[in-house]
């Protein structure tokens, strides 16, 4: 692509690299690109970070056609900037827009545009422990105008921001509600994309529980309130005896990128790893007889998180003594290890920016 830049007149104070939070400060500029249905995409640019003039009629304040991702930038210890699996991210938001019927970005230009603003904003990339950059591409339907069907216009864009840990907890168990009166997705609706309604919905919930001093909440299906889905804005595995179990995605769970590649990591740990329905009745009975060993959510943003306690129906149940297990702990130390190329990386997963 042929991307104009513009540079910003006043560059920001970096913030400091040990108290960053999650999303709190943002670089200097952001990639912009426009589609139009006569012209498709056009007008690739990288311009100062600033709010976006939008008309009030802008149909995703009304029909909420809008997708993003979220994936990072990595310093290595040789001073390298490294992205994971960013392809993955690409095609994710691919399938997101083929649902949402809004323009598709080629994989190949997503790919291009996150690296031309990560390399641009390089000077930005954390170098303090267990922080990233976090990338946050969004595209959302630009067309003035009221009445419900696609639009014809739409605008992608990419924001970077420094970060820490996601959780304040940092890789530390917390207690999650299992919630059974609201729903997160359903087979059939928009649960295996990244939009911005499935992330609506869940907030109802995610305050419930922590009205009940709970840190997140474990979703259940939205047909019979039984299956286990997803926790929070995570996908969730548990080990029970020997064998990893995670929700299939079968149209209602969001393919992680992270969930992919653990799953990877477990079976070439030689861990069995099931795809499955797994009811909160059998969960729970696990739960009870010490066959539920580990539990963990995972994401791009907190990567891996364990699970201390679940509470369902007034009935609490602790995990492995309220501590990060073993498994949890190795699976968060190779991951990482290969995003930040501590290790070596076998997959293939992380991409230099030169």
């Amino acid at each position: 692509m042929e991307i104009k830049i513009e540079r910003a007149k006043t560059l920001k104070t970096k913030p400091d690299q040990n108290h960053l939070g999650f999303g709190q400060y943002f670089t200097d500029h952001m990639f912009i690109m426009d589609w139009d249905k006569d012209v498709g995409w056009h007008d690739a640019r990288i311009v100062p970070y600033g709010p976006i003039a939008m008309d009030p009629a802008t149909m995703v304040l009304h029909y909420a056609q809008e997708t993003f991702e979220g994936l990072k930038a990595y310093r290595n210890p040789q001073g390298q900037i490294l992205l994971f699996r960013p392809e993955m991210n690409a095609r994710r938001m691919i399938n997101s827009n083929k649902r949402i019927c809004m323009a598709e970005l080629p994989e190949d230009m997503f790919v291009e545009a996150v690296e031309a603003l990560v390399k641009y904003e390089q000077d930005w990339i954390p170098t303090a422990p267990d922080t990233s950059l976090y990338i946050r591409p969004f595209m959302y339907a630009s067309q003035p105008g009221v009445g419900v069907h696609p639009a014809n216009s739409y605008r992608f864009i990419i924001i970077l921001s420094p970060v820490g840990a996601y959780y304040p907890e940092g890789v530390n168990p917390v207690k999650i509600w299992v919630e059974d009166e609201y729903v997160r997705a359903v087979k059939g609706g928009t649960g295996f994309t990244k939009c911005g309604g499935n992330y609506a919905a869940s907030i109802a919930a995610q305050v419930k529980a922590e009205q009940n001093g709970y840190t997140q909440v474990l979703w259940l299906d939205g047909v019979h309130r039984r299956y286990v889905e997803e926790v929070g804005t995570m996908n969730v595995m548990f080990l029970i005896n020997d064998t990893v179990v995670t929700a299939a995605l079968e149209g209602s769970v969001l393919p992680g990128v992270t969930r992919d590649s653990i799953i990877h990591i477990l079976k070439d740990m030689g861990y069995k790893v099931e795809e499955r329905d797994l009811s909160i009745d059998e969960l729970m009975e696990a739960g009870r007889t010490g066959q539920l060993k580990e539990a963990w959510g995972t994401g791009t943003a907190a990567v891996i998180s364990p699970i201390g306690e679940l509470c369902y129906k007034g009935e609490k149940i602790t995990i492995h003594d309220f501590k990060t297990g073993p498994l949890t702990q190795k699976l968060y130390d190779t991951l990482t290890g290969i995003q930040w190329g501590r290790l070596e990386d076998p997959y293939h997963w992380t991409k230099v920016i030169k």
